[in-house]
């Protein structure tokens, strides 16, 4: 076998390999998951922002020697 042939084939496998492999993919899955936690969490404070804001004034008012909340 030729040497360049042989090169040109070790290169033409790698690049085979490369272009079929899956891991682009897990990235992107990875990603979308993420995303879909993060969104998650935006609307879970959104919609329980005013209630914890309420628990923790009650809380702060109800320590003694406690500042008042502003």
């Amino acid at each position: 076998m030729n040497p360049l042939f042989a090169t040109l084939f070790s290169f033409l496998s790698d690049t085979k390999k490369r272009l079929s492999g899956e891991s682009g993919a897990t990235a992107v899955e990875y990603g979308l998951l993420v995303g879909l936690i993060a969104v998650g969490i935006i609307a879970a404070l959104v919609i329980l922002g005013p209630q914890l804001a309420g628990l923790f004034t009650s809380v702060t008012e109800s320590l003694p020697g406690a500042p008042a909340a502003p």
